[in-house]
């Protein structure tokens, strides 16, 4: 049962037609007319019968069409603008300043596998919560109906999708973070086969609906509910809601031959001007953001498609053409070419809850700016030491504010972003919060274990999930949009990486990073980061050198480790620093006992799933032998200089 036609009752593109006479003009009647394929305009008309707006706006991507979205969500206070021109603010609701976990569902059969670590709804009683939100929520609104490609128009990974959607910064923002195909939409739909369904409204935006707030996922008609809020993670389902759909495709349709990734792209520089292309994997509020810039040249922050090329090379594409970035902590030392966009004129920006002072001028923790006493953020009204009605102090921005910008805007921007045949990816990076565990790089000795560092991250929770805490697995931090087995994603890993379609010269480096040890951790009294933001810059160069076989490694239990030499030089070259050999010791040195506590946490965490690979045992236990073998021999922690020998 496909909810949304079951609901709609439009079965023709000769009924959608009359729908489309009720609700457009005729300027838009003409826009709606080019698309032609009929399975894209009845689930349009449905949708329409469905929420019932007052008029149907079909958004063509042009200039015109930009404007006119941008100044209805203006006109419906929905944005306001601020001090700099093209920069506007968003707030959402005090209780909705992330992913509403609990309130997202796979819609399924009861014969589905979902994955343990998402949640599901039978079918049926989905129908009837959609049935009792989404009748008529759109009522005396405008529905805005987008065509967008998830990824360049031609490329073979690239996904065509609707927006459908009755909030005009969903709209706004999916113009700045997708590329509207909306000449290639009816083109691109029969070159791929599919296309997928988004369809949101934000209703009457109230406090006290957020509990009947829903973000629906249907895998088996590609479709996506959402209502009831307004924070882009919930609503712009282009970004999350279809990835999950990229995933199901790579898992189950070209399993081995294409994945889709939580992973930034970019381009590391090496020597004699060389540019080496890495993804990277880390679960939102980790980095992610700070690493994709850390290359000379740029191509996304947040998700990747890959496949493997006819000539047995590993391409990636962005499927986005923006970000939609988390901004604490985003300054001017550790993301320059960030802030040059936030804070220089000539760059449309959309905030959404930073604190907007007197002079309408936002501000965020950590930026490293001086901080005003007072403003307006998403509690409303706050001055310096406002607490809540708990007593708990209210923070000048909250934790998960963001910014939305095109890629476009920024200064190491790559043409290769909008390149359909992708970027040929050499490393493949894997990493979280880990405060006391893993070094600060190291690389997998082969593709399988590689796959073991990305099933094996462990991370903090952020503030990207309402209600979330404490210290919690994040296989591949992929896990919340993986919909399936964990069991049949790790298959489909195992098998892409160990293709043997991919040339011997292309087969990518895989490796872990962590930037979050703590002086505490190695025998410090402080919780500060052992190192700085800006040092990621080394790791990566390294690893660019690793790639090319032209730098030289420590064989340990865990993988290949940097030797200090080069760290020393590669300190000096990047980023003019020195580094001390002592701190080598202490970001290097294995801590065994520690490694062994999270190898036990995975090991019985998988054990619990269904259909995991042997590979993953095997590998986890041969590492954890190896590492009580150099324990009993070394004690508990083992510096690096004892693989040198």
């Amino acid at each position: 049962m496909d909810i949304l036609n079951t609901l709609g009752k439009i079965e023709s593109p000769g009924d959608a037609l009359a729908i489309f006479k009720q609700k457009m003009d005729n300027a838009h009647l003409a826009r709606i007319s080019k698309i032609e394929h009929p399975d894209i305009l009845i689930r349009i008309a449905n949708a329409i019968v469905l929420c019932n707006p007052a008029t149907v706006f079909i958004n063509t991507g042009s200039s015109e069409d930009r404007a006119f979205i941008k100044n209805l969500a203006l006109g419906k206070k929905e944005e306001t603008p601020l001090a700099m021109a093209d920069h506007t603010i968003h707030f959402d609701l005090a209780g909705e300043q992330g992913r509403i976990v609990d309130r997202t569902f796979y819609i399924a059969n009861p014969e589905d596998h979902i994955s343990s670590l998402a949640n599901r709804m039978d079918r049926e009683k989905a129908l009837e919560d959609i049935q009792a939100s989404l009748v008529n929520i759109m009522e005396g609104m405008t529905m805005i109906v987008g065509f967008y490609m998830r990824g360049p128009v031609g490329s073979p990974v690239s996904n065509p999708a609707l927006e459908i959607t009755s909030s005009a910064y969903v709209s706004h923002s999916a113009e700045l973070l997708y590329r509207n195909a909306y000449e290639d939409f009816r083109r691109e739909v029969i070159n791929q086969g599919h296309f997928f369904t988004n369809l949101h409204s934000e209703g009457k935006n109230r406090t006290e609906d957020l509990p009947d707030a829903r973000v629906f996922m249907d895998r088996k008609f590609q479709t996506t509910y959402s209502y009831k809020c307004t924070y882009a993670g919930n609503t712009l389902l282009l970004k999350k809601g279809n990835h999950r759909f990229a995933v199901d495709k790579a898992v189950y349709t070209n399993r081995g031959k294409e994945l889709s990734e939580h992973m930034f792209i970019t381009g590391i520089p090496g020597p004699s001007n060389r540019v080496t292309w890495f993804a990277g994997a880390a679960p939102s509020g980790c980095g992610k953001t700070t690493t994709a810039m850390a290359g000379s040249v740029f191509v996304g922050d947040d998700l990747a498609q890959m496949w493997i090329a006819d000539d047995g090379s590993v391409r990636s594409i962005n499927p986005e053409n923006g970000i939609f970035g988390i901004v604490e902590d985003v300054n001017r030392q550790g993301d320059p070419l960030l802030m040059k966009v936030m804070r220089e004129p000539g760059h449309e920006v959309i905030w959404s809850n930073v604190l907007i002072d007197e002079n309408k001028v936002p501000h965020w923790i950590g930026n490293d700016e001086p901080s005003p006493k007072k403003g307006f953020n998403f509690q409303g009204e706050w001055e310096e030491g406002k607490i809540d009605k708990n007593g708990t102090p209210v923070p000048l921005s909250h934790p998960n504010s963001r910014c939305t910008l095109a890629s476009s805007s920024l200064e190491n921007y790559s043409p290769e972003a909008q390149n359909p045949a992708g970027v040929l990816t050499r490393v493949f990076t894997y990493s979280g919060r880990d405060a006391d565990t893993m070094p600060p790089v190291w690389a997998a000795t082969d593709s399988d274990s590689g796959v073991v560092i990305g099933a094996c991250i462990v991370s903090a929770a952020t503030a990207t999930e309402v209600g979330a805490s404490g210290i919690k697995r994040a296989p591949w931090a992929n896990a919340p949009f993986i919909p399936g087995s964990l069991g049949d994603y790790m298959d489909a890993q195992f098998k892409f990486f160990g293709n043997t379609a991919i040339k011997k010269e292309h087969k990518p480096v895989m490796a872990g990073l962590n930037y979050f040890l703590t002086e505490r951790a190695r025998g410090g009294e402080t919780n500060r980061l052992l190192g700085e933001k800006k040092d990621v810059k080394v790791w990566l160069a390294w690893l660019e050198r690793y790639a090319h076989n032209e730098i030289s490694f420590l064989s340990t239990p865990i993988g290949n480790l940097p030797k200090y030499e080069d760290l020393q030089q590669l300190f000096q070259q990047i980023i003019n620093k020195e580094y001390s050999k002592s701190l080598y010791e202490k970001q290097f040195s294995l801590y065994c006992d520690n490694i062994i506590s999270r190898i036990e946490l995975q090991e019985t965490a998988y054990a619990k799933e269904e259909g995991i690979p042997g590979k993953l045992f095997d590998i986890l236990a041969s590492q954890k032998k190896a590492l009580s073998e150099l324990k009993a021999k070394k004690g508990s922690i083992v510096a690096p200089d004892h693989f040198a020998g």
